[in-house]
């Protein structure tokens, strides 16, 4: 089944789904903005298209991910995101 989400006010939008493939996961798109999400089990975040500054927990340097690259996030953390254009991405559920 999909389930749709939407947070910041509709600037960032996603759609869950799980598959014998990917397991749990939602694919989705974030306007440009600043974000902080917060995690509730560890994550894998791969980049579809666009760009993201990523900001991971306990780091003290911002990271860059174009499109292809992954990072992971531990579970119960949060994280930040600077999104400078338009930028989908694929979120798995460890």
């Amino acid at each position: 089944m999909l389930q749709s989400n939407e947070y910041f006010e509709g600037k960032v939008k996603s759609i869950g789904f799980s598959s014998s493939a990917t397991g749990r996961a939602s694919v989705g798109v974030m306007a440009s903005g600043e974000y902080t999400f917060g995690t509730g089990q560890p994550e894998e975040m791969t980049v579809i298209s666009g760009e993201l500054n990523v900001l991971l927990p306990g780091a003290t340097e911002w990271r860059v991910f174009s499109a292809g690259e992954s990072f992971q996030v531990p579970g119960n953390s949060e994280f930040a995101l600077e999104v400078a254009e338009p930028t989908s991405y694929l979120c798995r559920y460890l």
